[in-house]
């Protein structure tokens, strides 16, 4: 691996600051909840897009985020990370739903008074309930001679839920910025997305190349990308537009943290600016 390392030039302020979810045979509105302020109730919209009448359940899990973005169930808190769960109800619990029929479930959020200062998270996790008992001749002979081994997928997929709660803040930066190459030759910008705070951030990202001459234009982009309590940093490879590899010899690489692009107020978290040696 080819491994080139960009020099500081700038770098700006950070700070903190709901779309459709789709997976399997269910499409979820919005994706991902907040309550802060006053909010006590949020809608989700439903819809099963499959060809089959499905029952999907809907329950609370807990799941950690590690430090390479993905996922992991946990029973117990990681230091920094609060349960949401318990002061959350929702309704109803389980939903059939025909091809191309729509349901919404409401979820209702309990605040007590004595909750801690900070963010706390769950996330709601909707499990198809499809009967999955083998079709066949119920009168046929076993073969008790021969082993049969039937793989059963179980479709399930969950979106976080999170209480905001007294004074909440949070601070980004971006450091460690890398330009590599895999056996492919295809280009990555990887570096290490940092958090401070006591609530976790959420945003885009979006790579620009800054020639030495001309006007600067993008390389690539990830949307989405959290970095949630219980972590302080999270270590992000951005895949690079493949036409714009053979060009990054000189100038600079521009790197942006923002608000998405569906946020109530744009902002731009974090940036770093890093010339190309």
């Amino acid at each position: 691996m080819q491994t080139k390392y960009l020099f500081t030039t700038l770098i700006l302020f950070g700070c903190l600051s709901l779309e459709t979810f789709a997976q399997g045979d269910l499409l979820i509105t919005p994706n991902r909840v907040i309550f802060e302020g006053r909010k006590q109730k949020e809608e989700l919209n439903l819809i099963n897009t499959g060809k089959e009448t499905t029952t999907f359940s809907v329950s609370f899990v807990q799941r950690r985020m590690n430090e390479n973005g993905s996922f992991e169930v946990i029973e117990v808190p990681d230091s920094g990370q609060m349960f949401a769960d318990p002061f959350l109800r929702i309704y109803p619990r389980q939903v059939t739903l025909e091809p191309g029929e729509a349901q919404v479930v409401m979820l209702q959020c309990r605040r007590k008074s004595n909750m801690q200062a900070g963010e706390y998270r769950s996330h709601l996790y909707f499990r198809s309930e499809k009967d999955y008992t083998p079709l066949g001749n119920k009168n046929a002979a076993v073969d008790t001679q021969s082993l049969s081994v039937q793989v059963i997928p179980i479709f399930g997929m969950s979106i976080p839920i999170i209480i905001r709660s007294g004074e909440v803040s949070a601070t980004t930066t971006l450091n460690n910025l890398k330009l590599e190459s895999d056996k492919d030759n295809n280009a990555y910008l990887t570096f290490t997305l940092n958090r401070a705070g006591n609530i976790s951030v959420y945003g885009n990202l979006k790579v620009e190349h800054i020639p030495d001459r001309g006007k600067p234009y993008q390389i690539g982009a990830v949307n989405g990308v959290a970095v949630y309590t219980n972590l302080n940093k999270r270590y992000v490879s951005v895949k690079l537009d493949p036409t714009a590899a053979a060009n990054l010899n000189s100038g600079k690489i521009k790197l942006s943290y923002n608000s998405r692009d569906d946020a109530k107020r744009q902002e731009v978290f974090a940036e770093v600016v890093r010339v190309i040696q």
